[in-house]
Order: C-alpha cells, then structure tokens, then sequence
C-alpha cells in the first residue's frame, strides 16, 4: 500500500513499498509541459527545460559532474517532457537513495542555465526535431494531433520548431521555470524497496528546493473542446517506399465515465496481435507490418488512434479495410469473449509493468499530478472489469463518427480527393 504525505516546503511525497526489491526509483513529476506554453514566446520551452537540467548546478558545474557520479553508483536516470507533465527519475541500488536525493534535489533547485549551454543544447535540440521527423513512425502521430486538436497548442509538437528553438532566450527559460517548477506544482515518487529513514533523506534534501521568489505568468492551459464537423485529412509528402497513417477520432478525458470501456475498445480493436486489425489486416492481407490501435488521454480530453505503416501500391485496400472495421465494430458490437480477453490482457499487461519501479513510480504520479486522486492497481483492475458489453456499444457510437475522423499519412501522394472518397463509416 502506498503512503502519501507532503514535506515541510508543501511539496507532495508519495512513497510506494514494492516487495523483495533491492532497488528504487526516485522520480519527481511537474505539472507543466507544452501545452502551457505561449506559442509566440515560449514554443519548445518545457523540453528545452528538460534538457538543461542536466548540464550543471552550483554543486556540480557541468554535465560531467552529474552523469560521473550517477555513473559511479550504476544509475540509470533520464527524464521526459509531455504536453501536460514533466518527469525526471533515477533508478538505483536502494541504499543509494541518498545519493540520489542530494543529486536530482540539486538539479531541480540549483541548475545554473548557463548561457554557453543554452547556445550548445539549441543546436541539439534542433537535430532532434529533425531526427523525430524523419522517423515516419513518430511523425505520423505528431502531425495526428495537429489535427484533432487544430488550434490549440495542444495540437503543436512538444520540442517545438527550429526557429522557435532559435529564437528562445534565457530570459524567457527562467522566467518560464520559476513559473511552474515550484514544490506546489510537482510530486516527488519514490517506488522499490523503501525504509524507516527514507522520510528523512528525502525531506533533508527536497525540502531545500523553494519556491521561487517571482512568479512572472503561471497559467492554467485552456481547456480543448473538439469544433469538428468535417473530415480532416493531411497529406505529408516524402518520398518513402511505405505510406505511414495516422487515423481516428477524438476521444475522452482521465475524468470521463467512460474511460475504461475506451481502453477495453482500443485493444479489441488494435491493441494486441490477435486484436481484429492486426489478424485482418496484416495476418490475412499482409498489407503491413505493424498496425495498432491506441488510446492517448489528457487531462481534459483524448483521442482514439490507429497507426500502421502499409503497402504503397495497395494503400486503397489497407484503408477500405481499416474503415471496414470501425464500422463492424461500431454497428455488430463486440463478443462476450473478445471483451473476456481485453480484460484479461489489460489485467496482465498492468502487473507485468508495475513489476519494474520506474513503471510503478509514474503509474502513482502521473496519477496524483493530473487527476489529483490515485487509484492502486487492485482498483485500476477492477473498473477495467466492470466494463459492460452495452457500455462499449455506446462507446463506439460515441466516438466512431465520419464528421470526427482526422486522417494523417507520410507518403509520396499529394491529392487528397483520391483518399477522401475511401473514408466511409
């Protein structure tokens, strides 16, 4: 059973013991992450933030300083930016967590945001942008959610654009962090095998982190509400040998009644290898290689996506049969034993992660930070396991809807009247 408390500076502490372990992970979670951002101002600051975490404090001054002394005691440590939250974590040996505290407290207290590290990270962060977009696996999904969420900064990408990278100056990086990276604003998780003095390590050191003294802007993100009522189809041309597709429908919030019966569809419909996408499309067809099926939720709404990279010559064929699906799946519903087996598989997939503390330790901050209530796996289980077949009907009629569908696809086509005349539910 987890415990929740808060430390002296009001900065949430959730602590998380996991059974015969010899290890743990540290990880601190901020409520803060793209969509916050001014698109003018502060477009890629919250990633660019990320990244200069890591390159030097007052204690230790540059990037070597830090990865030396984590590498010294076999750490594995990172961190993530995603639209609504930011996460840094070290995995280590469990009597390391003091080790541990004194280094990320320092990081998120004391980064020195040093101009020369600044101008350095800009032209990393650059060919990251460049690297993601020249993945068609992932760009597909980048430019899916530009789409659904057409006009809000949710729809943006998280690192931002070369010349808003470029663009970017100190001033508008510390005054963006001393906006949100602030004890109210986060949760400090620790998950693995925890001790009688683990209170302690953690307060002497993430009681130190203050909040700043000047807030200049914190800003709540407006909240997205779909304006669709057309087909929304983007045609990115690249000249590839595969035509990577993004396609679905805007879809549900972590507070909405119907989440779980979200999931439960997602995976029937795509989620898995005997899923129905997957057997019909690329064990019957052979159109592809992969194809799946997927629910991404945010904190005020969410979207329902199917990805695959196909055939070029029968891409006509993969989407007729794509649309096919949905519309089985909407009007002659599910089997008892197709949900029976979702369950099942969701049940399985969610002990099978949490058996690993980096997993453990996001599942109850992420949580905590978006939702503001935590759930334990036993109670996650169980609302997956109340999931009717009549909900999950409803679901799809919900959601499956022509005037809602977004389509995106990386290929060499430039027309889209040739794909809008497939697109029939």
């Amino acid at each position: 059973m987890y415990k929740k408390t808060k430390l002296k500076n009001n900065f949430p502490l959730i602590l998380v013991p996991q059974k015969d372990s010899k290890s743990l992970t540290l990880l601190v979670i901020y409520k803060v992450g793209s969509r916050y951002e001014n698109i003018k101002i502060h477009h890629g600051v919250s990633h660019f933030i990320e990244h200069l975490m890591f390159k030097g404090t007052k204690k230790r001054p540059t990037t070597l300083d830090i990865s030396k002394e984590l590498d010294g005691i076999g750490a594995e440590f990172n961190a993530y930016t995603s639209k609504d939250h930011t996460g840094y974590y070290i995995k280590a040996s469990a009597d390391k967590l003091e080790i541990a505290c004194d280094i990320l407290s320092d990081m998120l207290g004391n980064s020195l945001f040093k101009p020369d590290e600044i101008g350095r990270e800009k032209g990393v962060i650059i060919e990251e942008i460049k690297m993601y977009e020249d993945q068609p696996i992932y760009y597909a999904e980048m430019l899916f959610e530009s789409l659904v969420y057409k006009g809000s900064v949710l729809g943006e990408d998280i690192a931002g654009t070369e010349q808003s990278i470029k663009k970017m100056t100190r001033k508008n990086i510390i005054d963006y962090f001393n906006s949100y990276y602030e004890p109210n604003n986060g949760v400090i998780i620790v998950a693995g095998k925890i001790n009688k003095n683990s209170i302690n390590v953690l307060s002497k050191y993430f009681t130190q982190i203050k909040k700043p003294a000047k807030q200049p802007f914190k800003q709540e993100f407006i909240k997205f509400s779909s304006t669709q009522k057309e087909p929304r189809i983007l045609l990115h041309y690249k000249n590839t040998k595969q035509v990577h597709l993004a396609l679905g429908f805007p879809a549900y919030s972590y507070s909405h009644p119907d989440l779980y019966a979200l999931q439960v569809l997602s995976i029937i419909l795509g989620g898995n290898m005997s899923s129905r996408l997957f057997i019909n499309v690329r064990e019957r067809q052979g159109l592809c290689y992969y194809i799946k099926s997927q629910a991404d939720i945010y904190e005020d709404t969410g979207n329902l996506m199917i990805r695959s990279g196909l055939d070029i010559n029968k891409i006509n064929q993969a989407i007729t049969i794509i649309m096919g699906e949905l519309r089985k799946i909407r009007d002659k519903g599910i089997t008892n034993e197709e949900i029976k087996k979702a369950k099942d598989f969701l049940k399985g997939r969610l002990i099978l992660q949490l058996e690993e503390s980096h997993y453990l330790a996001d599942f109850y901050g992420r949580q905590h930070i978006l939702t503001n209530k935590i759930l334990t796996p036993e109670q996650k289980i169980k609302k997956i396991f109340a999931v009717t077949n009549p909900q999950l009907k409803k679901v799809a009629k919900d959601i499956i809807k022509i005037d809602k569908l977004n389509l995106a696809m990386i290929s060499p086509f430039k027309n889209k009247k040739e794909f809008i005349k497939l697109l029939k539910i």
